[in-house]
């Protein structure tokens, strides 16, 4: 309860959730010792899409190694703790309240947004738990993105670039990729994740100018499908064995995360830290499948319900491609879709084509900022799609069971929608 409270507190603090500088969190560090300084070192992870994905495989190749690690992501499925991960675990209760009290005190009442404070304590609390390395998610851009403010770095990395937030980040790849490229430390390595030829040349040009090593899929790293799933690094080629995390993106993800393991030159971090990482990683609300629970429980004995927090094109290309793979088993794939204003849901449902052969279009519960069903669905209309409203995420489990006796239910649109669908469903995040 009183953390909630701080957190209503802090998007308080500022008129603009999204302000990108530095200079806010930079006076609150410095009020509190630069905690920053004080940190082990960092894998620093940029990018449109698989960030999340690449972290979690990270986590678990360095958890598999026997080191300790620290990791920042974002946003939060269904409680906010999930974002600061500590060596024994997610963070309590009682600490983040006392850091977040912390923190405000040390700030007051000037302007700083929610995303700037809480990072703060984030950084304030890895500072106080030994470890070897701590892994941080970029929240949005890079370049002025409050991650951007740790000074020891061991290693960069770019998943890949596409569209997304281009109020703030600008209208090309070439523009997005120059924000997402301001992570760069001279001297320290960079790996970039498969990109778009325009992405490559401007992170190849900020590489350059900043003065870092730099990585690129197929010229300096690349995977292998196999199987066996295999990563090369150079002149290194490691065998390793099957992935946890599902759908064929996230093989780019897995091998991303190997590449970079690899690249740490950490004797610990062998060839079965990285297979056994990777075969054990776990990420939830990318294409995870919901097997037992209230909502699974609306569908027939023989359905799949999938839930998956993509919401840009890049992630609707992904979707596709996953359920185009499963076209061969004669099950159908429905998609329950809800998406925020912020997002582009037409480009979204143009990349989404040739997937699901209907969608239901639902509110996000609690969420004033959501699209409503009725416009969502006249927007994935226009993109060919036979599309309809629904109230809730409920009355569409039961509208397609009605229409369906053993369907593929694919709920996706926004991880907003995703934390929902984990809460009403049961699932726990640990």
């Amino acid at each position: 309860m009183k953390i909630d409270l701080y957190l209503q507190r802090f998007t308080q603090l500022h008129p603009k959730s999204i302000d990108l500088s530095l200079e806010r969190i930079t006076r609150l560090l410095h009020r509190l010792g630069n905690p920053q300084k004080s940190l082990p070192p960092a894998v620093h992870v940029a990018g449109t899409n698989g960030k999340g994905s690449v972290v979690a495989d990270l986590r678990s190749i360095i958890e598999r190694s026997g080191r300790r690690v620290h990791c920042y992501t974002s946003p939060h499925l269904l409680r906010f703790n999930e974002r600061i991960r500590l060596p024994s675990g997610l963070i309590s209760d009682q600490e983040l309240e006392a850091l977040f009290d912390e923190c405000d005190q040390a700030n007051g009442e000037d302007p700083i947004t929610f995303f700037e404070i809480t990072t703060v304590a984030a950084l304030l609390a890895f500072s106080r738990h030994p470890a070897d390395y701590v892994l941080l998610e970029v929240g949005l851009g890079g370049r002025l993105d409050t991650t951007n403010v740790c000074e020891t770095t061991a290693l960069s990395v770019i998943t890949p670039i596409s569209y997304d937030h281009q109020r703030f980040l600008g209208d090309t790849l070439g523009e997005i990729a120059h924000e997402k490229a301001g992570i760069m430390r001279a001297g320290v390595p960079i790996i970039v994740g498969p990109q778009p030829n325009e992405a490559s040349v401007t992170i190849a040009t900020a590489a350059k100018i900043t003065g870092s090593p730099l990585f690129l899929h197929e010229r300096d790293w690349s995977f292998d499908n196999g199987p066996p799933f295999a990563v090369r690094l150079g002149d290194r080629h490691l065998t390793l064995g099957a992935l946890s995390l599902v759908g064929p993106h996230q093989h780019e993800n897995a091998g991303l995360a190997a590449a970079a393991a690899m690249l740490l030159n950490d004797p610990a971090i062998d060839q079965s830290a990285i297979s056994h990482g990777l075969a054990t990683a776990s990420w939830p609300a990318r294409l995870q499948r919901l097997d037992a629970g209230p909502l699974s429980d609306l569908l027939p004995a023989d359905s799949e319900l999938w839930l998956d927090g993509g919401h840009n094109e890049g992630a609707a290309t992904v979707l596709a491609r996953w359920i185009i793979d499963r076209a061969e088993d004669h099950r159908t794939t429905h998609a329950i879709i809800g998406m925020m204003q912020t997002k582009d849901a037409s480009r979204f449902f143009s990349n989404l084509r040739g997937g699901p052969a209907s969608i239901l279009c639902v509110p996000i519960p609690g969420e004033p900022n959501a699209l409503p069903a009725d416009e969502l669905a006249e927007v994935a209309k226009a993109a060919g799609f036979a599309a309809e409203p629904s109230d809730s995420i409920e009355a569409g489990l039961a509208l397609i069971a009605d229409r369906d006796p053993r369907p593929r239910v694919l709920i996706c649109g926004s991880l907003y929608l995703a934390g929902s669908v984990l809460r009403s469903n049961g699932n726990t995040i640990v």
